[in-house]
């Protein structure tokens, strides 16, 4: 299938999706203050632009989200190749990872005010422990299946060292699998931004707090597809990165 068919197919079924949201709307089936249609969204998001509230509450989530995802990326990533690198280091830290990894981010929220306060300094913490763990598993399995026979061939050419075998074999044979984990930590990291700003962090989890409990969901699901757009955007930027820094493996 060519990527031109497959675009258009998606785009169909983004369309099919929203007409029968819409026809389900329409139809009464579902009241209209339980499940907005599609149509309600433009006029509601005109109405939160007007007033500032769209503008400050994607800014005030994208500063810790960001923030969040490189310090989760980077230390994931650097304690799983670490791990895969140093059979003594991993031994070491393998029954930490066991005891703490099935610990999900959101259990650790109220350590996080404790820590940080109601702060933006909360939020990035727990997006950096979301995506912490999904970075580390990829970069470790990714290390680890890099084919012994090049960094054997490394040795051979003087490619022995640390730093050379890391930086000219390893991560080079690596980058596939960790770009996967960088791309899957994306969507994870929004995931997070949303539930920590629920306890109060300003963002667009605390603006869909606030709205629910007015019954105003038009809001709601207009900022639902905010996160979805933002999602879809992020992807869409890191895939042609990927694309780029990959090309040498076409």
């Amino acid at each position: 299938m060519s990527k031109r068919t497959a675009a258009l197919l998606s785009a169909a079924g983004v369309i099919v999706f929203l007409l029968a949201w819409e026809g389900l709307g329409r139809s009464g089936i579902v009241p209209q203050r339980l499940l907005p249609s599609p149509s309600a969204v433009p006029a509601t998001f005109l109405s939160e632009i007007r007033n500032g509230q769209w503008q400050a509450m994607v800014l005030a989530s994208l500063s810790h989200y960001l923030s969040g995802l490189a310090l989760g990326s980077f230390l994931g990533i650097a304690v799983g190749t670490a791990a895969a690198l140093w059979p003594r280091f991993n031994a070491f830290q393998a029954g930490i990872v066991r005891m703490l990894r099935p610990i999900p981010a959101i259990a650790w929220i109220p350590f996080a005010i404790i820590w940080f306060g109601v702060s933006e300094a909360s939020a990035s913490f727990l997006i950096a422990l979301t995506v912490f763990w999904i970075n580390y598993f990829a970069a470790y399995a990714a290390v680890s299946s890099v084919d012994k026979d090049l960094i054997e061939l490394g040795h051979a050419f003087g490619q022995g060292a640390l730093i050379p075998r890391l930086f000219k074999i390893i991560l080079p044979g690596a980058l596939p699998g960790i770009f996967s984990g960088l791309r899957a930590g994306l969507g994870q990291g929004w995931m997070t931004v949303v539930a920590a700003e629920l306890f109060g962090i300003p963002g667009v989890g605390m603006r869909m707090m606030e709205a629910s409990g007015l019954l105003a969901t038009h809001i709601v699901v207009l900022y639902m597809i905010t996160i979805a757009v933002l999602y879809g955007i992020s992807d869409f930027l890191f895939v042609r990165v990927q694309s780029r820094v990959l090309a040498w493996q076409r």
